[in-house]
């Protein structure tokens, strides 16, 4: 008994001084490296078609909900028939699927998956059946309820592309390839006439925002149960978006406010707006930079947990300039419009995780990489070239040690620095020199 107890302090005694070295290890490395990539971001995903395709997919991602980028396009076309109006959600097996409009007649949608987005494979077909007529079959949306239950809701017309209705079919179990689906209910509450019903819901609020096919208005209703019967709390322009529109689709922003994607389908125009007080009122609609006039009806999944901080980079030796790209070529600017070409994601390095890289807001899958020693703005190519020219160790700044400077992970003895405001990778020789070469990382 006594062995064992001297054992147990002898133990206790190493871990504790064990975890005590660790810990202090911890400190240093984050009084040495204050601004090691640390945090998350959210990445906003799109799936939309085209004003020139309604045949194949379209994939874009976002950091900022605000700028997306291309991150396939096209990304997958259906064995047969169309695929618009997808509607993408992550599943619990890991998958991600997009449920799609088939065509324009018709009682059946489609399914296809993907591991990573980009790459896309057809599932199948899934026959609607209800107590009416299904001549059409248009935009089925994802919903998930609070309970794990998965659902689509549906639009569904009796005849002659009038009088939609929405409806809604829930898997029997989670296996997507293989699970029936329950027969089509009708959305209580709702009349004939709406189309393009997009569902959130907060607490035990199901909230659906839908379009009156006669006014051409986003409207919004709310029930206490997924197949209502709904109450509408907003009709007409109540939200000042304008008629014409249709497609809506919600997501909530990291700060907590909602943000709804609609199209402005007769002057081909994408727009967004803002609420931060419960669907009660929104900010003035806004085109959707880069996007609008060219996609159509597209959905929105968040994901949380995507590694790195979205940071600017600060100029030492010329205060209030950042590093920004403007061509593709990155320099260094003062009062940068728009502000989001100087904001990047600093991710763990695409080359070596104990590196960093750094990741464009508004061109998600572009980095700045060297290339002829000149710093510039490329999207990713999966190579090992690229990632390696993309790659850059973070060191206490050579001109001042409380910032930090950047050295190429295959040229260790180059790093970034302006010249004449361009950013460049080269050997530090003169005083002036580090002092171009360092940097400090500063909040949005």
């Amino acid at each position: 008994m006594f062995t064992t107890k001297r054992w147990s302090t002898r133990l206790f005694t190493t871990c504790k001084s064990g975890m005590i070295m660790l810990l202090g290890a911890v400190l240093l490395f984050i009084t040495l490296f204050p601004n090691t990539a640390r945090a998350a971001t959210s990445v906003y995903t799109i799936s939309a078609f085209t004003n020139t395709s309604e045949s194949n997919l379209y994939i874009y991602e976002s950091y900022n909900a605000t700028n997306y980028g291309l991150l396939k396009g096209p990304a997958y076309t259906p064995p047969a028939n169309l695929i618009r109006d997808p509607s993408i959600m992550k599943h619990t097996d890991g998958l991600y699927y997009v449920v799609y409009t088939t065509n324009w007649s018709g009682n059946t949608i489609g399914i296809a998956s993907s591991p990573d987005k980009v790459n896309w494979t057809f599932v199948r077909n899934i026959t609607l059946s209800a107590p009416t007529t299904i001549a059409h079959t248009w935009a089925p949306e994802w919903f998930k309820d609070s309970n794990g239950s998965l659902s689509i809701i549906v639009s569904i017309s009796p005849g002659n592309y009038e009088n939609f209705k929405p409806y809604v079919i829930t898997a029997t179990n989670a296996t997507l390839s293989s699970t029936t689906w329950s027969a089509a209910t009708e959305l209580a509450g709702i009349a004939p006439n709406y189309i393009d019903t997009f569902i959130v819901k907060t607490g035990s609020t199901y909230h659906a925002f839908t379009k009156n096919e006669t006014t051409k208005y986003i409207e919004y209703a709310t029930a206490t149960s997924l197949t209502g019967p709904y109450t509408f709390k907003g009709t007409g322009d109540w939200a000042g978006w304008g008629s014409w529109v249709e497609g809506p689709a919600l997501v909530q922003l990291d700060n907590g406010s909602w943000r709804i994607y609609f199209d402005g389908y007769s002057t081909q125009k994408y727009y967004y707006s803002d609420s931060a007080d419960g669907f009660q009122t929104w900010s003035a609609k806004q085109e959707l930079a880069g996007l609008t006039g060219l996609v159509r009806h597209m959905t929105v999944l968040k994901e949380t947990g995507q590694p790195g901080d979205i940071r600017r980079l600060e100029s030492y030796n010329v205060p209030g300039s950042y590093i920004r790209h403007y061509n593709y070529q990155a320099r260094i600017d003062t009062n940068v419009s728009p502000a989001v070409d100087s904001q990047f994601r600093i991710v763990p390095g695409l080359a070596d995780s104990s590196a960093v890289s750094f990741e464009s807001i508004n061109y998600p899958g572009y980095f700045l990489r060297h290339y002829n020693y000149d710093i510039v703005l490329v999207k990713n190519d999966g190579s090992a070239t690229f990632k390696s020219d993309a790659t850059f160790k973070r060191v206490n700044g050579l001109a001042n040690s409380s910032w930090t400077s950047y050295a190429s992970l295959n040229y260790p003895d180059r790093y970034l620095r302006h010249v004449n405001s361009v950013l460049r990778l080269e050997p530090m020789v003169t005083a002036i020199d580090k002092a171009d070469a360092t940097f400090r990382e500063t909040v949005q």
